[in-house]
């Protein structure tokens, strides 16, 4: 029998050459898909941090880490829009066992 709803953790790094209002906006949008499909369970930003190994010849980001409860398909919708936002590092998306 198929799951309706998981656990998710999404952990993403956004460009520090992005300025304030792009980090906030950003932060925002993911929140906003979160929640229009899910539900937010708690969303921390640990903020300006230094990267383990250069990026895009960077070497630091901003941090943001999101705890969600949604479908399936979710998780793949995000990774997708993650991956053509420019300002967006990395990404990674976990499933939380309970």
């Amino acid at each position: 029998m198929a799951k309706i709803s998981a656990k998710y953790e999404l952990l993403y790094i956004i460009d520090c050459k992005t300025d304030e209002e792009g980090i906030k906006a950003t932060v925002e949008k993911f929140k906003a898909m979160v929640e229009a499909e899910g539900t937010l369970m708690s969303i921390d930003e640990w903020g300006k941090r230094r990267l383990a190994y250069p990026i895009n010849d960077e070497n630091e980001g901003y941090y943001v880490l999101m705890t969600f409860e949604s479908k399936p398909e979710l998780p793949a919708e995000l990774d997708r829009v993650m991956k053509i936002t420019e300002n967006v590092m990395r990404s990674l998306i976990t499933s939380i066992e309970e």
